[in-house]
């Protein structure tokens, strides 16, 4: 609750917040900004006949509090970095699953997906893939979980691919383009559709 009152400077209603939470009941999510208010880390304002709910910004835990809301971010940019020395680098790579929407737990995976040029050398890319399953696990304390296509099973199975799907919705691309996977996508739709004609 606090790393989504951290994301911004308006304030919530327990209802509003239960629907950007997704889940936990407006009772508990209620209890707890009653305790948070009493301890002074949230503001509670009355609006008719219910409480919004803000981050007291003022408070010492504040910076606290906004530096562990925008750990996600951290994760993604230190993936990028550790990715652009590569060689090769992905084709694309992307955050996704419960990482990518925010929603993980203490005991979930951080899910990448990575794509391998069709040509890289398979022993070296494989070098580097546990490199950064390891990196990632030890930047977060979840272990990493990396899927692996090439190009060509991008092209042909992709559209077949449930996961590619979940990547193009909630993806956080790290490598490449976000359009690229889209397009490689279609162009597998659009031959599909040509060869049944």
């Amino acid at each position: 609750m606090l790393a989504a009152l951290a994301g911004y400077e308006s304030a919530f209603t327990t209802g509003q917040l239960h629907r950007v939470l997704d889940r936990h009941s407006e009772e508990g999510i209620r209890k707890v900004l009653r305790r948070l208010a009493g301890q002074g880390i949230v503001h509670a304002e009355r609006v008719g006949n219910a409480f919004a709910y803000r981050l007291n910004r003022d408070h010492l835990a504040a910076e606290h509090v906004i530096g562990l809301a925008g750990l996600r971010g951290k994760l993604v940019q230190r993936i990028e970095s550790a990715l652009e020395s590569w060689k090769p680098r992905p084709k694309y790579g992307a955050v996704f699953g419960s990482a990518a929407r925010g929603s993980m737990t203490a005991g979930s995976d951080i899910d990448l997906l990575l794509v391998r040029p069709d040509d890289a050398d398979e022993d070296r890319w494989g070098l580097q893939v546990d490199a950064l399953a390891a990196d990632v696990s030890r930047w977060t304390g979840n272990d990493a979980r990396i899927l692996e296509f090439t190009v060509t099973e991008v092209l042909t199975r992709g559209r077949d691919e449930p996961v590619l799907s979940d990547v193009l919705r909630d993806g956080l691309t790290v490598a490449g383009r976000h359009s690229w996977l889209g397009g490689q996508i279609r162009k597998r739709k659009s031959r599909s559709a040509d060869e049944e004609l």
